[in-house]
């Protein structure tokens, strides 16, 4: 390989290198939340729930750590991205169905992304997506250990997920033409990594809060790590 060749190659992925960014920051929530409704398990004529847990299970509609920070929500890239083309991984995340619960309760997916659907209770669940814009899906899952692989093949903020054998079980999937999205953990955290430098919106969705709404978003440049918190304010 001549020399000016390699030289080029060699600068064009420092380019590379130099254009992906990390944007991370903190989700808070403003205000005091309603407490959470304990889930009576006990008295449902099906006691593998209820055997799954050694204590009381609440509702999951406010995460919030000590500092206030806030769990469970959807920060993504709104705008900025378009016209832009990305691969679509081949491996997907998993929505596992546990002790009668989603887990995780929040989680993304690209567009057109297989992710599995596994039930790991000894009981029947019932898989139900209720989306306003992709095509709806509902079938059962029997048997312990049963996977069975699904997708979406348009963006939506979110899809959500319900069990039509235990009410109380919900779970939220948003599904983006990008790979920039993230869910922050227990204390708020978030890290979107690897996005390129630009010009962007970026939008913060809490399934409770906004669930009527497109959530909360602020303008950012992004030119090498960048950092943005976002407060999500009660209703």
């Amino acid at each position: 390989m001549k020399p000016h060749l390699l030289t080029a190659l060699v600068l064009v992925g420092s380019a590379s290198l130099a254009s992906a960014a990390d944007i991370t920051g903190k989700v808070s929530l403003k205000g005091t939340p309603p407490a959470e409704i304990t889930i009576d398990m006990a008295s449902f004529s099906d006691k593998t729930c209820a055997a799954a847990h050694s204590q009381p299970v609440t509702t999951r509609h406010y995460v919030v750590s000590k500092d206030g920070g806030l769990a469970n929500v959807l920060v993504y890239i709104k705008s900025g991205l378009e016209g832009k083309k990305f691969p679509t991984p081949a491996e997907g995340p998993v929505l596992d169905q546990v002790g009668c619960l989603y887990e995780p309760y929040v989680m993304g997916v690209m567009v057109n992304q297989k992710f599995k659907i596994k039930n790991s209770d000894a009981t029947l669940h019932n898989v139900h997506a209720t989306p306003k814009i992709n095509t709806e899906f509902n079938f059962a899952q029997p048997t312990k250990e049963q996977v069975n692989e699904r997708g979406f093949d348009k963006a939506e903020v979110p899809v959500r997920f319900m069990c039509n054998v235990h009410p109380w079980m919900f779970a939220y999937v948003g599904v983006f033409d990008h790979p920039y999205f993230a869910v922050t953990d227990k204390d708020g955290n978030f890290k979107i990594s690897g996005a390129p430098n630009g010009k962007y919106t970026i939008a913060a969705y809490h399934p409770k809060t906004h669930r009527d709404g497109p959530g909360v978003s602020k303008e950012i440049n992004v030119n090498g790590d960048t950092k943005v918190d976002f407060t999500v304010e009660l209703k």
